[in-house]
């Protein structure tokens, strides 16, 4: 059989890592199918593949969100710094421990204004309000748009002003991990370059860990060190970042490049990829 790399130093072990999961929706609809991934302390890593392969339940599974949506793990375990956390654990005690998730469309609370809904981050913290305070300038630096629009309505802001203050919130939790899910989702290219690019900067200034899902794999790839592709609930193709973009595969299939003539979908189901990929 053979032996796939995975996001993290063979010595070390993962910030986050979600070990053969299966997940089950009303007790009947399994979604995920002995899903594996490790996020590395420090690393940016994008979880990849079209709507409704299981992103966002894999994200959701991590975060203890699924019983709002009548879903459960039924198989697997997730650890976090090396400890079980998918039994016993609250979504918000998960939260205090540092794994936030920035949800799929941004979900803020609309009829509070900017600097209200990045406050309500800072909700499980103990450490004073001038501990508060100074993350809330933080945020304002790495979003200065944010900054400007403090005191608007945010169900009147942009979407990309929304999704800025959806992160916004998340790092007012302090996190070690965000789990952000589709960040790119209906926003300008400019405006997603943008958000990338702060991501990028929290990660490298401030050491905070990213797992993302994305459709978008171009821009997910180039800012990622890892990725895995998931389809129709499995895991189908991981690997570094770079080699992800160079494949033939993954070129012809979610970039929409080709090095010939493009094939028709009958010819290229996705089981026939898979075969070729976990073989």
């Amino acid at each position: 059989m053979e032996t796939r790399s995975t996001a993290s130093d063979a010595t070390a072990k993962p910030l986050l890592a979600i070990n053969n999961i299966e997940v089950i929706y009303d007790h009947v609809i399994l979604v995920l199918k002995g899903v594996s991934l490790e996020v590395p302390e420090g690393g940016i890593v994008a979880l990849l593949g079209a709507n409704g392969a299981g992103k966002s339940t894999t994200l959701k599974a991590a975060s203890n969100l699924l019983r709002s949506e009548r879903g459960e793990v039924t198989k697997g375990s997730i650890e976090f710094r090396g400890e079980r956390v998918d039994q016993h654990s609250s979504p918000t005690d998960l939260v205090t421990r540092g794994i936030v998730q920035v949800m799929e469309g941004r979900r803020c609370f609309e009829h509070l204004t900017v600097e209200e809904n990045l406050l309500t981050g800072a909700y499980t913290r103990k450490d004073g309000r001038a501990a508060v305070h100074e993350d809330l300038e933080k945020v304002y630096h790495y979003f200065p748009r944010l900054g400007e629009r403090r005191d608007a309505q945010s169900g009147y802001t942009s979407g990309g002003e929304q999704q800025m203050t959806a992160i916004g919130r998340a790092l007012m939790a302090k996190p070690s991990v965000i789990l952000l899910d589709e960040p790119s989702m209906g926003l300008a290219p400019q405006l997603v370059q943008e958000i990338f690019d702060i991501v990028q900067d929290l990660n490298e200034k401030e050491g905070v860990t990213f797992l993302l899902a994305e459709q978008n794999t171009t821009i997910a790839l180039r800012y990622a060190s890892y990725g895995y592709i998931l389809e129709t609930g499995r895991v189908v193709m991981d690997g570094e970042a770079k080699s992800l973009a160079e494949n033939e595969d993954v070129k012809e299939f979610y970039l929409g490049v080709s090095a010939g003539e493009r094939k028709s979908f009958r010819d290229t189901k996705s089981y026939r990829r898979r075969k070729r990929w976990l073989s």
